[in-house]
């Protein structure tokens, strides 16, 4: 096994152990839902970067995989959409975060009778050989994971979870990024980037790398502050900025001009007229906001009116827009 790799696997394997709060985790709140009650445990043991646990994702009873199953925590947050034997795939390649999940998931049936262990089937594997059947999922999803790996078993990681999700399936992630160029002695830092912290990439990278997969559509859901990498405290001369963010990314065909990127992008018709119609499937209401790709946007603006407001991204985007 690379290096790397097996520091990674002992990081987790102290925290399955000794849980650690303060390993990951943003100012994302937990999930509040309808008899839903998270112990304490899975809470403490919330190692990831945001959430990955979106409602529009979860309609029509799907098949779920989360790759890097922590405490639990978002294993049962996904089978309370999913409740059905083995609706949720949980894959992890720490022994001892398998067995501290399987022990969570004793303490969640107790607080909520809704929720049986069946529900979750937990599997020994690893991110770079998924031990799931081809086109077998409808939402794919990891948490402050995929950061963690080099480029070549990043492209492999993301390949694996296009290949076994079903067509029009998604990915759903959230991870580190990082729009400074991080020092070559941090990224072979191999404790640090198995702390999700120096293995961040900047966002546009990470971007094109799913694309390059072949996922035709890509949300970017939030962005949030995540860390800093100081002078004072680690060994670089900058203050590193990182941020987590949220992404979907959806297997649907990849166009001849490219990909559909929703950025957090709006288009707004102001002005006399009450409806404008670019003739490529893109219409505009008077004062009716409406969230586009950035793809659109780009050729929103080519057409040079002085009626249509185009904002810049958000970097929030809740679907119900327009590519």
């Amino acid at each position: 096994m690379r290096t790397y790799l097996e520091t990674t696997k002992n990081v987790y394997k102290d925290a399955a152990e000794n849980p650690n709060v303060g390993l990951c985790c943003t100012t994302t709140p937990i999930w509040q839902m309808p008899d839903l009650y998270i112990p304490l445990k899975m809470q403490k043991m919330n190692y990831g970067c945001g959430s990955t646990v979106h409602p529009r994702d979860l309609v029509d009873n799907p098949t779920i995989l989360y790759v890097g199953i922590g405490g639990g925590m978002e294993l049962l947050q996904f089978a309370y959409y999913s409740r059905k034997k083995s609706g949720v795939i949980g894959v992890d390649v720490v022994d001892e975060m398998i067995n501290a999940c399987k022990e969570n998931f004793k303490d969640a049936e107790i607080q909520n009778p809704w929720f049986k262990s069946e529900f979750v089937d937990i599997r020994y594997g690893d991110a770079l050989n998924l031990p799931v059947k081809d086109e077998s999922i409808d939402v794919a999803a990891q948490n402050c994971l995929f950061n963690i790996f080099k480029l070549d078993d990043l492209k492999r990681a993301l390949s694996e979870m296009y290949r076994v999700l079903k067509s029009h399936g998604r990915l759903v992630l959230s991870d580190p990024v990082c729009e400074t160029e991080m020092p070559e002695n941090l990224k072979n830092d191999e404790r640090l980037r198995a702390l999700c912290l120096s293995g961040a990439i900047p966002l546009k990278d990470y971007i094109q790398l799913l694309t390059d997969v072949g996922f035709g559509t890509l949300e970017i859901r939030a962005k949030r502050p995540y860390r800093i990498l100081d002078p004072e405290n680690y060994d670089t001369d900058q203050m590193i900025y990182i941020e987590s963010v949220e992404v979907a990314a959806i297997k649907d065909p990849l166009l001849p001009d490219g990909p559909c990127v929703f950025t957090g992008k709006t288009a707004i018709l102001f002005g006399k007229e009450e409806y404008f119609d670019d003739g490529n499937g893109h219409s505009l209401v008077n004062n009716q906001p409406l969230a586009i790709c950035d793809k659109t946007a780009g050729q929103l603006a080519a057409l040079g009116r002085n009626d249509i407001f185009i904002s810049e991204s958000t970097w929030f985007y809740d679907g119900g827009g327009s590519c």
